[in-house]
């Protein structure tokens, strides 16, 4: 008996993983192949036909390379020749969709690199004109500005934005609903209503432009962000530990101090980073609030204070050379910013993944 369980064991086998989804050495030499071919006879065409440059050439790559592949499938049977058709499909959507977006990246990159110079972060406009070389002024007091206004925005909203999530997770009082109507509502207020709002309250009580209108207008737009965020996130917290601080005995107030808000630390961080991303690029509430400046404002108060995408604006409206490439290179430093603090935004939450 001993001897045929042994023989049991030894004959056992373990199977061993499958792929079958992963492409062969043929099926990826294909693939390059009729990448090459398709190169090529883009290339042919946009020269006989007079294409636009780089997008005409990228266009017609596409469409030839879907028709190859397409063509390629015919000669498989019918339950392949589905699945083959169906990557094509998610293949050409997903290049559609992304598409335009590096088009968008290519062009601020290419265009922004000219005057991407360490003069542009230090210097400002003051003794310069928009015509003069690229070494000489820069961008630095949009850049203060932008932090400034960017920073008094976010130290109003970050608490009320939290505050609006506890309450619609933790308290959940009779004005709930009311406040979760107006903060969904607030999402989709354009951004000039938001600048001509606080025009019409703020500057007029002040008689003045100033870069703190400017922080209230980005704080209007700011808030709802930041408020949906924090109550998505709250409502990540697992009801047990809500219930054993209660068992302990803490009132719902001690209890969502101290045991909801440390739990979810990470995540509030992320909506105050998307937050602050959502905001920092917006260029109509800062022309009704803070107008721009062409030298250093470190007071919000009091002064029209220069930011990055009022220097963009302005810029591009002159419209000469060397003002547009100004524009640009602010253009890429602005869209530089919004990567890093979405690239920050990722890493922190997921922290709380981990």
């Amino acid at each position: 008996m001993s001897a045929t369980v042994t023989d049991l064991q030894t004959t056992t086998a373990i199977p061993e993983p499958t792929t079958p989804w992963k492409r062969t050495r043929g099926e990826q030499f294909g693939t390059v192949v009729t990448f090459l071919i398709s190169a090529v006879a883009a290339a042919f065409i946009v020269l006989a036909t007079g294409l636009a440059g780089v997008d005409g050439f990228g266009l017609t790559l596409f469409v030839i390379f879907v028709v190859i592949t397409f063509v390629r499938t015919i000669r498989l049977n019918a339950k392949v020749r589905k699945d083959e058709f169906v990557k094509i499909a998610i293949f050409a959507a997903a290049v559609l969709a992304f598409s335009p977006w590096m088009s968008i990246f290519a062009s601020v990159i290419i265009k922004g690199a000219k005057g991407f110079r360490p003069n542009f972060f230090v210097e400002n406009m003051q003794t310069t004109t928009p015509d003069d070389e690229l070494n000489l002024g820069g961008a630095g007091h949009a850049i203060i500005g932008s932090m400034m206004m960017v920073i008094n925005a976010t130290i109003i909203t970050l608490p009320l934005g939290i505050l609006s999530g506890v309450y619609l997770t933790e308290v959940r009082g009779r004005l709930t609903f009311l406040v979760r109507f107006v903060v969904q509502s607030m999402s989709g207020v354009p951004s000039i209503v938001a600048g001509l709002f606080i025009y019409t309250t703020f500057i007029d009580f002040t008689n003045s432009f100033s870069g703190m209108a400017g922080s209230l207008a980005l704080a209007v737009l700011m808030l709802p962000t930041v408020a949906r965020t924090a109550e998505e996130v709250l409502k990540l917290v697992p009801d047990d530990l809500r219930s054993a601080s209660y068992a302990l005995g803490a009132r719902q107030w001690r209890t969502s101090l101290m045991v909801v808000l440390p739990t979810v630390r990470s995540g509030l961080t992320t909506a105050g980073i998307l937050g602050v991303a959502r905001v920092i690029g917006e260029t109509a509430p800062l022309l009704l609030t803070s107008l721009s400046s062409n030298s250093y404002v470190f007071n919000p108060f009091g002064s029209p204070v220069a930011s990055l995408p009022t220097y963009v604006f302005g810029l591009l409206q002159i419209g000469t050379e060397n003002s547009s490439n100004r524009a640009w290179t602010g253009a890429l430093v602005l869209m530089l910013i919004v990567l890093a603090l979405f690239s920050i935004a990722r890493f922190v939450g997921g922290k709380d993944r981990r």
